[in-house]
């Protein structure tokens, strides 16, 4: 196990992306429609949302401020609706940058959509730390890394595996703004499906190696394992095993599953875990299986877990203490071999990282 530079690895030479598997004429057609139809209605939307989020910014601005301003208020309403306005503004920014990107370079083949990858993550790369500077002036977002990534960053040797914990508000994005334009790696991500409704993020990643979940076709796991086959040296594979955001529900449903599975040790040593659920293992097994040269990197994060709903975001932004992100690098050498060998390790690790968030939590982090 090691704690080395995130960029580094195990050699690998370059090969070809694969393209995907081959799918019937007619079910491309009926899979472009049906993409066509979600993106043209999203994208209504989002137009249409711009200037209500303007009129609720300046309501709400109004209405407050004399409170706000009587009694040194954190102006909660205002950073809220002044966040929503410039997330929704980078969002369309997006999508005229992406319909510029085509529209320069329309043509079809191989080449043409490596062009239009290297284009979407350099948007990519421009888009997201436009919304962490947004939540840094309006919720006092502050991040600490540890340990700290290499600047800059050294030219990587290999493809990476990368596990995350799922806890809090956006802390997707906030790991693909820091493997994207701190840590130079390209990520290819394991997402909701319910995401596709971000037009941008429907566009953009649509143009890179991605998999939404559940897949249009075929089972999550060889989805997963078709992106993991085609990882390149400096591609980063990123998976959220649990599945979800941790709340004390989901963990006692995880805890009940296994129990009705029949695997009970796992279940109890689940039930041991406070802060984190219990990987599902389907899907990492599955990429272990299909990149066995990637080095596999853990992230565990704490701050953005008392986030858990609504309510909380009410509560607790603006931010009171920074959000600290941990991560440990495991040798591709260092990997049991076997499935069953895989999943112990993989739990393995997941208790590692609640013992760490269990170090980092306040008395408001939702636990069990």
């Amino acid at each position: 196990m090691s704690d080395g530079p995130l960029t580094g690895g195990t050699a690998g030479g370059a090969r070809a992306r694969p393209v995907g598997r081959t799918r019937p004429r007619p079910t491309r057609a009926i899979s472009a429609l049906s993409t066509g139809a979600r993106r043209l209605v999203t994208t209504v939307l989002l137009v249409a949302l711009i200037p209500v989020a303007a009129a609720l910014l300046v309501a709400v601005t109004a209405v407050g401020a004399p409170v706000s301003l009587a009694t040194r208020g954190p102006w909660r309403p205002t950073r809220m609706a002044a966040f929503l306005l410039v997330y929704l503004l980078a969002d369309l920014g997006g999508l005229l940058a992406a319909a510029a990107l085509f529209l320069r370079n329309p043509v079809a083949g191989p080449d043409a959509r490596a062009r239009r990858a290297a284009d979407a993550f350099a948007l990519l790369a421009r888009l997201l730390p436009v919304l962490r500077r947004a939540a840094e002036r309006l919720f006092r977002l502050e991040v600490e890394t540890t340990p700290a990534l290499p600047a800059p960053a050294p030219p990587p040797r290999g493809p990476l595996l990368v596990l995350v914990r799922h806890a809090g508000l956006g802390d997707s994005f906030l790991l693909l703004q820091i493997l994207l334009t701190e840590a130079g790696l390209l990520p290819h991500t394991v997402l909701k499906g319910v995401l596709r409704a971000d037009p941008c993020l429907d566009v953009l990643l649509g143009r890179v190696p991605h998999c939404f979940l559940p897949p249009e076709q075929g089972t999550a796991q060889d989805a997963i394992a078709e992106l993991a086959a085609g990882l390149l040296p400096r591609d980063a594979l990123v998976i959220f095993p649990e599945g979800g955001n941790f709340t004390p529900g989901r963990h006692h449903r995880a805890v009940a599953r296994l129990r009705r599975l029949g695997q009970y040790r796992r279940a109890a040593r689940a039930a041991r875990l406070h802060y984190v659920l219990p990987p599902q293992e389907a899907g990492s097994l599955a990429a272990l299986a299909a990149a066995p040269t990637a080095d596999v990197v853990f992230v565990a994060h704490s701050g953005l877990d008392v986030i858990a709903s609504p309510r909380a975001a009410w509560s607790f932004l603006p931010l009171r203490r920074p959000v600290r992100v941990h991560w440990w690098r495991v040798p591709a050498a260092d990997i049991p071999a076997g499935d069953a060998a895989r999943g112990e390790w993989l739990l393995r690790q997941w208790e590692r990282m609640d013992r760490w968030t269990a170090e980092q939590a306040v008395a408001a982090t939702p636990h069990v």
